[in-house]
Protein backbone atom coordinates (compact mmCIF):
# COMPACT_ATOMS: atom_id res chain seq x y z
CA UNK A 1 0.00 0.00 0.00
CA UNK A 2 1.08 3.56 -1.17
CA UNK A 3 0.83 4.74 2.67
CA UNK A 4 3.17 2.08 3.63
CA UNK A 5 5.67 2.92 1.28
CA UNK A 6 5.64 6.43 1.78
CA UNK A 7 6.36 5.80 5.80
CA UNK A 8 9.36 3.72 4.91
CA UNK A 9 10.77 5.94 2.44
CA UNK A 10 10.20 9.42 4.65
CA UNK A 11 10.93 10.47 7.95
CA UNK A 12 8.76 12.43 10.59
CA UNK A 13 9.70 16.00 10.57
CA UNK A 14 8.85 16.44 14.59
CA UNK A 15 7.71 14.58 17.31
CA UNK A 16 4.15 15.84 17.59
CA UNK A 17 2.56 13.09 15.94
CA UNK A 18 3.38 9.03 16.05
CA UNK A 19 4.29 6.98 13.16
CA UNK A 20 1.27 4.49 14.22
CA UNK A 21 -0.98 7.70 14.29
CA UNK A 22 0.61 8.59 10.59
CA UNK A 23 -0.18 5.77 9.49
CA UNK A 24 -3.59 5.02 10.50
CA UNK A 25 -4.31 8.61 8.84
CA UNK A 26 -2.19 8.05 5.59
CA UNK A 27 -4.67 4.92 5.24
CA UNK A 28 -7.98 6.21 5.33
CA UNK A 29 -6.88 9.11 3.36
CA UNK A 30 -5.52 6.47 0.26
CA UNK A 31 -8.53 4.37 0.85
CA UNK A 32 -10.89 7.89 0.16
CA UNK A 33 -9.27 8.90 -2.83
CA UNK A 34 -9.19 5.06 -4.21
CA UNK A 35 -12.82 5.68 -3.50
CA UNK A 36 -12.90 8.38 -5.39
CA UNK A 37 -14.95 10.68 -2.43
CA UNK A 38 -15.22 14.12 -4.40
CA UNK A 39 -13.81 17.27 -2.83
CA UNK A 40 -10.49 19.52 -1.34
CA UNK A 41 -8.25 17.65 2.15
CA UNK A 42 -8.07 20.49 4.84
CA UNK A 43 -6.19 20.63 7.98
CA UNK A 44 -6.48 22.67 10.97
CA UNK A 45 -3.13 22.98 13.35
CA UNK A 46 0.20 22.29 11.12
CA UNK A 47 2.62 23.20 13.22
CA UNK A 48 5.59 22.76 10.97
CA UNK A 49 4.27 20.57 8.37
CA UNK A 50 4.69 16.79 9.93
CA UNK A 51 1.43 15.15 8.90
CA UNK A 52 1.04 18.05 6.11
CA UNK A 53 4.20 17.23 4.66
CA UNK A 54 2.94 13.41 3.78
CA UNK A 55 -0.55 14.40 2.81
CA UNK A 56 0.59 15.99 0.15
CA UNK A 57 3.15 13.47 -0.69
CA UNK A 58 0.13 11.10 -0.98
CA UNK A 59 -1.92 13.84 -2.88
CA UNK A 60 0.98 14.13 -5.57
CA UNK A 61 0.68 10.41 -6.35
CA UNK A 62 -2.94 10.08 -6.39
CA UNK A 63 -4.61 12.93 -6.88
CA UNK A 64 -2.72 15.82 -7.92
CA UNK A 65 -5.57 17.96 -8.78
CA UNK A 66 -7.04 17.85 -5.50
CA UNK A 67 -6.73 21.06 -3.59
CA UNK A 68 -4.84 21.11 0.22
CA UNK A 69 -5.84 24.11 2.54
CA UNK A 70 -4.04 24.40 6.04
CA UNK A 71 -5.25 26.43 8.48
CA UNK A 72 -3.12 27.45 11.63
CA UNK A 73 -2.31 30.81 14.03
CA UNK A 74 1.56 29.62 13.78
CA UNK A 75 1.61 31.71 17.05
CA UNK A 76 1.09 28.13 18.87
CA UNK A 77 -1.36 27.06 21.49
CA UNK A 78 -4.47 29.49 23.08
CA UNK A 79 -5.48 30.19 26.19
CA UNK A 80 -6.71 26.86 27.85
CA UNK A 81 -10.64 26.56 28.75
CA UNK A 82 -12.30 24.68 31.49
CA UNK A 83 -12.96 21.76 29.43
CA UNK A 84 -9.21 21.97 28.60
CA UNK A 85 -8.20 21.22 32.37
CA UNK A 86 -6.02 18.54 33.54
CA UNK A 87 -3.27 18.22 35.87
CA UNK A 88 -1.54 15.64 33.12
CA UNK A 89 -1.60 18.49 30.66
CA UNK A 90 0.31 21.05 33.11
CA UNK A 91 2.88 21.56 29.92
CA UNK A 92 0.94 22.80 27.61
CA UNK A 93 0.30 26.74 28.13
CA UNK A 94 -0.26 29.54 25.98
CA UNK A 95 2.34 29.90 23.47
CA UNK A 96 3.34 26.66 23.63
CA UNK A 97 4.45 24.43 19.98
CA UNK A 98 4.76 27.90 18.06
CA UNK A 99 6.15 27.37 14.61
CA UNK A 100 6.67 30.20 12.05
CA UNK A 101 4.72 30.05 8.55
CA UNK A 102 8.19 30.60 7.17
CA UNK A 103 9.31 27.23 8.85
CA UNK A 104 6.40 25.26 7.43
CA UNK A 105 6.92 26.79 4.04
CA UNK A 106 10.71 25.66 4.27
CA UNK A 107 9.45 22.17 5.31
CA UNK A 108 7.76 21.93 2.15
CA UNK A 109 10.53 23.50 -0.22
CA UNK A 110 12.93 21.10 1.44
CA UNK A 111 10.66 18.29 0.36
CA UNK A 112 10.23 19.89 -3.27
CA UNK A 113 6.30 19.38 -2.34
CA UNK A 114 3.30 21.94 -3.52
CA UNK A 115 2.73 24.08 -1.27
CA UNK A 116 -0.58 23.42 0.48
CA UNK A 117 -3.53 26.77 0.65
CA UNK A 118 -2.30 28.04 4.05
CA UNK A 119 -4.81 30.30 6.18
CA UNK A 120 -3.00 32.26 9.17
CA UNK A 121 -4.98 33.12 11.61
CA UNK A 122 -6.93 31.41 14.99
CA UNK A 123 -9.58 29.44 13.97
CA UNK A 124 -12.35 31.13 15.31
CA UNK A 125 -11.65 34.06 12.52
CA UNK A 126 -12.12 31.22 9.25
CA UNK A 127 -14.64 32.88 7.21
CA UNK A 128 -16.92 30.83 4.70
CA UNK A 129 -14.47 32.22 2.01
CA UNK A 130 -11.53 30.48 3.38
CA UNK A 131 -12.92 26.89 3.09
CA UNK A 132 -13.41 25.13 -0.21
CA UNK A 133 -16.85 24.45 -1.41
CA UNK A 134 -16.30 21.14 -0.45
CA UNK A 135 -14.51 18.81 1.51
CA UNK A 136 -13.35 14.96 1.47
CA UNK A 137 -10.73 14.92 4.22
CA UNK A 138 -10.54 16.76 7.28
CA UNK A 139 -7.60 16.17 9.89
CA UNK A 140 -8.14 18.52 13.05
CA UNK A 141 -5.25 18.44 15.24
CA UNK A 142 -6.08 21.78 17.56
CA UNK A 143 -5.57 19.95 20.92
CA UNK A 144 -7.77 21.94 22.62
CA UNK A 145 -11.95 21.92 23.10
CA UNK A 146 -12.79 25.13 21.34
CA UNK A 147 -10.04 24.79 18.79
CA UNK A 148 -11.67 21.12 17.57
CA UNK A 149 -15.21 22.31 18.30
CA UNK A 150 -15.26 25.42 15.77
CA UNK A 151 -13.48 24.06 12.97
CA UNK A 152 -16.16 20.82 13.38
CA UNK A 153 -18.81 23.23 12.78
CA UNK A 154 -16.83 25.06 10.01
CA UNK A 155 -16.23 22.25 7.96
CA UNK A 156 -19.91 19.77 8.82
CA UNK A 157 -21.73 21.41 6.15
CA UNK A 158 -19.40 21.22 3.51
CA UNK A 159 -18.35 17.28 4.31
CA UNK A 160 -18.79 15.39 1.26
CA UNK A 161 -20.78 11.72 1.43
CA UNK A 162 -18.68 9.52 2.04
CA UNK A 163 -15.92 11.85 3.95
CA UNK A 164 -13.55 11.25 6.56
CA UNK A 165 -12.65 13.94 9.73
CA UNK A 166 -10.23 12.64 12.05
CA UNK A 167 -9.57 14.41 15.07
CA UNK A 168 -6.13 13.97 16.89
CA UNK A 169 -5.29 13.29 20.75
CA UNK A 170 -8.59 12.07 21.60
CA UNK A 171 -7.26 9.52 23.91
CA UNK A 172 -4.78 12.11 25.11
CA UNK A 173 -5.51 12.81 28.94
CA UNK A 174 -3.52 15.63 28.90
CA UNK A 175 -5.63 17.13 26.78
CA UNK A 176 -9.39 16.07 27.47
CA UNK A 177 -10.85 18.52 25.28
CA UNK A 178 -10.73 17.39 22.40
CA UNK A 179 -12.66 13.65 23.35
CA UNK A 180 -15.23 16.41 25.19
CA UNK A 181 -15.46 18.19 21.64
CA UNK A 182 -15.85 15.06 19.76
CA UNK A 183 -18.18 13.22 22.06
CA UNK A 184 -20.91 16.29 22.38
CA UNK A 185 -20.46 16.60 18.73
CA UNK A 186 -21.67 12.86 18.13
CA UNK A 187 -24.06 13.19 20.28
CA UNK A 188 -26.20 15.61 17.65
CA UNK A 189 -24.82 13.77 14.58
CA UNK A 190 -25.46 10.29 14.99
CA UNK A 191 -25.40 9.65 11.68
CA UNK A 192 -22.18 9.80 11.58
CA UNK A 193 -19.84 6.23 11.45
CA UNK A 194 -17.58 6.51 14.57
CA UNK A 195 -14.30 4.42 15.90
CA UNK A 196 -10.86 4.67 18.06
CA UNK A 197 -7.70 3.93 16.78
CA UNK A 198 -3.90 5.13 17.83
CA UNK A 199 -5.41 7.82 19.73
CA UNK A 200 -7.13 8.99 16.55
CA UNK A 201 -10.93 9.59 16.51
CA UNK A 202 -12.16 8.62 12.94
CA UNK A 203 -15.51 10.34 11.83
CA UNK A 204 -17.18 8.78 8.45
CA UNK A 205 -20.02 9.91 7.09
CA UNK A 206 -22.34 7.91 5.06
CA UNK A 207 -21.53 7.38 1.52
CA UNK A 208 -23.87 8.51 -1.39
CA UNK A 209 -26.77 6.52 -2.45
CA UNK A 210 -26.38 4.62 -5.60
Amino acid sequence: MLHDKLLQQFNLISDQMERQELKVLLAELERLLLKDVPGSMVEFGCYTGTASLFIARMLHALAPDRTFHVYDSFEGLPEKSVEDQSAAGEQFKRGELAASKREFITNFKKANLKLPIIHKGWFSDVQSKDLPEQIAFAFLDGDYYNSVLVPLRQIWPLLSPGAVVIIDDYQNEALPGASKAVDEWLDTHTMARFRVEASLAIITLPAAQS
